[in-house]
């Protein structure tokens, strides 16, 4: 299992890696589109890194629908939000949107105290604390979204987030339009009608995946 490629591991070597995986009671398993990786108050103690695939967090609402918190693509790390968070009602949960490769691994073993107190293992906590503030900032930039009232405040704030992470009016959609619609909780068909009305008052250019702010 090569996980070099996750931020949880970032600027730990190969074999260093390869042994704190073993430390971490790792082990690796397989998911097809459409199947439950995890649901939330269940294996509160395991995170997971995606080493290929993709996914999304998903919180489920009583009525059935589901509202994507995040998407997840080769490298993510989940489940430290499960464990900090502590979802336990079973209202959302992670699902393979395309066919995954996922390593599990115990949290208290990454957190607790390393014997030899080695650097490898205190490097891997201190990247942990960094996904967990980057993943509160990204909960912020999302209830900022949310707050909007109308679908387009919604997808111009949504856009001028990521403009001003990208520093380009230019920049690439990080998911599809479908995803886009469930990420900011509006049926797709309005969406797409409030994107076309943008694109013909010229306050949006759209090509593919990337969208530029007028």
């Amino acid at each position: 299992m090569d996980c070099r490629d996750s931020a949880l591991f970032s600027g730990v070597d190969e074999a260093s890696c390869e042994n704190m995986l073993r430390c971490f009671s790792a082990y690796e398993q397989r998911f097809t589109s459409g199947q439950t990786i995890l649901t939330c108050g269940q294996q509160q103690d395991m995170i997971g890194v995606l080493l290929s695939g993709s996914a999304a967090l998903l919180r489920l609402h009583p009525d059935g629908n589901s509202t994507v918190l995040e998407s997840l693509e080769e490298g993510s790390v989940f489940g430290e939000e499960l464990a900090f968070t502590g979802f336990r009602d079973g209202s959302a949960l992670i699902e393979c949107r395309e066919d995954c490769r996922v390593v599990f691994m115990r949290y208290d073993q990454i957190t607790k105290r390393c014997e030899n107190a080695c650097a490898c293992h205190s490097q891997v906590v201190t990247n942990l604390f960094q996904l967990l503030s980057k993943k509160s900032l990204h909960l912020s930039r999302r209830v900022e979204v949310l707050a909007c009232r109308s679908i387009r405040e919604k997808l111009l704030c949504f856009f001028s987030q990521q403009s001003e992470e990208c520093g380009s009016q230019t920049f690439p959609l990080p998911f599809s339009l479908s995803m886009l619609a469930d990420y900011i909780s509006a049926d797709r068909s309005a969406m797409m009608r409030e994107i076309k009305k943008m694109k013909e008052e010229e306050l949006i250019a759209i090509e593919g995946k990337r969208v530029t702010l007028l």
